[in-house]
């Protein structure tokens, strides 16, 4: 409960971003040295009729860039339920049937990230990283992730940036009711590039595999775009597809997790 706890303060206290919103694997590497650059977004969706739904969204983070350092902190959170309503005792004419409220958490997750980048040279950078997460609906108490690495900058431009990263990995969980505790590698690769003076697109990909049994990894997916609201470009809308896929996952619950996300964004 302790770390369910410190995960929520990160989440809602803990900050946006230097370029779009990445919520996973990415960690938005900022353009501007010496200066943080940070933003965040939330996003809602509402249905009612037949079904009643609701999913929120919050997401964040900051970023500074020196001239040999990256710093990179974020988090996101996602809640949603869905209630449906069915009618009882059918065959029975009104006043005497009646109906029926079921309601069901669809999401519930919690997630927070912190990169530290040191550039050997203008490609070339050393990382760690520490990722904390806890989904309530794919019965992840918690999960914490340990990495260190290398990475390397194939294509670095005010425009484009691509990169991709490797190194060694351990992971701290809590699934399904148990503890269990790994070495991994883990392989991530980003991608950002500029459509326009008013719009981005941004794509992510991680995989982490347990080094003593391949058949058990996670994928973490993401890709977006944002475009500018204002002349400013202080406010701007982001959507984005998030996708976690966990070859192993608790009992009972699917490998596969998706969110598609439109977000409205503050940067400052």
């Amino acid at each position: 409960m302790k770390l369910r706890h410190l995960l929520s303060i990160i989440a809602v206290g803990g900050a946006a971003l230097g370029n779009p919103v990445q919520s996973r694997a990415a960690d938005a590497t900022p353009t501007t040295t010496n200066h943080w650059q940070s933003s965040i977004a939330a996003g809602a969706t509402l249905t009612r009729g037949n079904s009643e739904t609701f999913l929120g969204t919050l997401s964040g983070a900051t970023g500074k860039k020196w001239d040999q350092n990256e710093i990179a902190l974020g988090a996101d959170m996602a809640y949603g339920t869905t209630t449906t309503e069915t009618r009882t005792n059918n065959n029975t004419p009104p006043p005497l049937h009646g109906t029926a409220k079921r309601d069901d958490t669809t999401a519930e997750t919690i997630h927070g990230f912190g990169q530290y980048n040191r550039l050997f040279n203008e490609r070339l950078y050393g990382l760690g990283r520490i990722d904390a997460l806890h989904d309530g609906v794919a019965d992840i108490d918690y999960r914490l992730t340990f990495s260190v690495g290398a990475g390397y900058y194939f294509i670095k431009s005010k425009e484009t940036q691509l990169s991709a990263e490797a190194g060694p990995g351990y992971i701290v969980e809590r699934l399904g009711g148990d503890d269990k505790s790994f070495a991994t590698l883990r392989l991530g690769e980003k991608f950002n590039q500029v459509l326009s003076d008013r719009s981005r697109l941004w794509e992510t990909a991680e995989i982490l595999p347990q080094v003593d049994d391949f058949k058990n990894y996670i994928v973490n997916f993401e890709i977006g775009v944002e475009a500018d609201l204002n002349s400013s470009k202080s406010m701007s809308l982001r959507v984005y597809l998030d996708d976690t896929y966990n070859n192993v996952p608790a009992a009972g619950r699917k490998k596969n997790d998706l969110k598609l996300v439109a977000a409205v964004a503050y940067k400052f």
